[in-house]
């Protein structure tokens, strides 16, 4: 009798062993997962930042582009009024 008590407790006591050291496992591996996530995380946000980056650099070109382009307009709208003005005197001081 003492031998099935003793050999049922062994066999006990190293399912509970076993079966704590799979709980640390699963621990494990779902913090790795978490880390990874993470991890992953934050290379899309960084990619996103950097992606955003690069569209406000491309928006600030086109808007001094245009402003450009409307400075140059409006220079040979001023030239073009100066010189028409011009033309208007003459004709009126003769």
């Amino acid at each position: 009798m003492k031998k099935i008590f003793l050999s049922i407790f062994v066999l006990v006591f190293t399912f509970a062993f076993t079966s704590c050291r799979d709980t640390e496992k699963k621990a494990e591996d779902s913090m790795n997962d978490a880390i990874e996530s993470v991890e992953e995380a934050a290379e899309d946000t960084e990619e996103a930042i950097e992606e955003a980056a690069e569209e406000a650099g491309d928006a600030m070109d086109e808007a001094a582009d245009s402003a450009e382009n409307a400075i140059d307009d409006a220079s040979e709208e001023v030239e073009k009024a100066a010189s028409d003005a011009k033309e208007s005197m003459k004709d009126a001081a003769q």
